[in-house]
């Protein structure tokens, strides 16, 4: 009997927590946890292959000097590359020299730069309803990557973090719409995408920063990812209509972790210097997580939530009966003389 009365209490509290919470918060709490869930089945007709898109997945097939219109392909997505490197500190040497093979594989692409000079003169003028917002962003990061989407939305072409050496050109990629690798275990990698000018897409990543925009206190690694990383990213790919146009760039079905980006890896594209210079302490916390059952994970955050729903009741009510019993205690008291005497 216990038991079910402590269950019932737990499950009433949470309520109540969940009805403090604003409608807003709920619905994005909502959206972030589902990702696992949906994603296999959401993803499963953007993801590239042989077989649908007649493409070869581990590049070899394409010579060095492949172009799209060569191949009778009209390239949907512009020639152009963008880096983007912000704060006080210059870039490490091996990030100078990452970036120069992919300048050196992309010869005739136009370039782009973005750095603290550039970058809010960008934001402010093509997107001044967001400016405050990216302008004080808690962390850096979270300003690099929704640059990412204003730039791809803006001019279209490739975005490339700074830790990429780019192993050959992404020119075969340019017949697509919009492309980004997988990652594991769910939803892709935001170090690399390719996308033509006013993408669709890419714009709804830019219109959901404001909804997203929420600190995790203690956090800082779950913050970014759920704001403005792979993770929202990933989630505002789950609540378009349209996906039809958006393509998941994985492997073959023996080697499905192909071009993931995670790590000191090669990829048929890239050598991966895995810096993960924005990583922090609960970022660690976290990543044991990823081989974690989804309904695992639910659990986990359910008991999280009940716990800490319980713990603010307890406080609550310890609150409240101390306060009641000093009341009572000075009622009794003969030598306490209310303010106020009610007849």
């Amino acid at each position: 009997m216990a038991r079910g009365h402590l269950r019932v209490s737990l499950v009433l509290v949470l309520l109540l927590v969940l009805a403090w919470l604003s409608a807003s918060s709920v619905q994005r709490l909502y959206y972030l946890f589902r990702l696992p869930f949906v994603w296999t089945e959401s993803s499963a007709q953007a993801t590239i292959s042989q077989h649908h898109d007649n493409f070869d997945l581990t590049f070899s097939s394409f010579p060095a000097n492949y172009s799209t219109e060569d191949a009778g392909l009209h390239p949907v997505i512009p020639a152009k590359l963008h880096h983007i490197h912000l704060g006080p500190n210059a870039p490490p040497s091996e990030w100078m020299t990452a970036r120069a093979d992919c300048l050196k594989h992309h010869d005739s692409w136009e370039f782009f730069l973005w750095n603290d000079t550039n970058a809010p003169q960008f934001v402010e003028k093509n997107y001044p309803h967001l400016y405050d917002m990216w302008e004080n962003y808690p962390f850096m990061v979270q300003r690099i990557d929704a640059l990412r989407y204003m730039a791809l939305e803006k001019y279209g072409g490739a975005v490339l973090d700074f830790d990429l050496a780019c192993k050959r050109s992404l020119e075969p990629l340019r017949q697509f719409d919009f492309v980004a690798p997988a990652a594991h275990p769910t939803g892709f990698s935001i170090g690399m995408m390719l996308a033509s000018p006013n993408n669709t897409f890419v714009r709804s990543l830019i219109e959901s920063l404001s909804m997203f925009n929420h600190i995790w206190p203690l956090l800082p690694y779950v913050t970014v990812m759920f704001s403005t990383g792979c993770h929202y990213a990933s989630t505002v790919y789950t609540l378009q209509t349209n996906r039809s146009s958006i393509r998941i760039l994985s492997g073959p079905s023996d080697n499905p972790n192909l071009h993931m980006l995670n790590g000191f890896v090669d990829t048929p594209l890239f050598r991966h210097l895995g810096s993960s210079s924005w990583h922090t302490k609960d970022a660690r916390l976290i990543l044991l997580l990823k081989d974690a059952q989804p309904k695992l994970i639910f659990i986990a955050v359910v008991i999280t939530f009940g716990v800490l729903a319980l713990l603010l009741w307890c406080a609550r009510f310890t609150r409240h009966r101390f306060s009641t019993r000093d009341v009572e205690s000075n009622l009794k008291n003969p030598s306490f003389k209310p303010l106020f005497k009610y007849t």
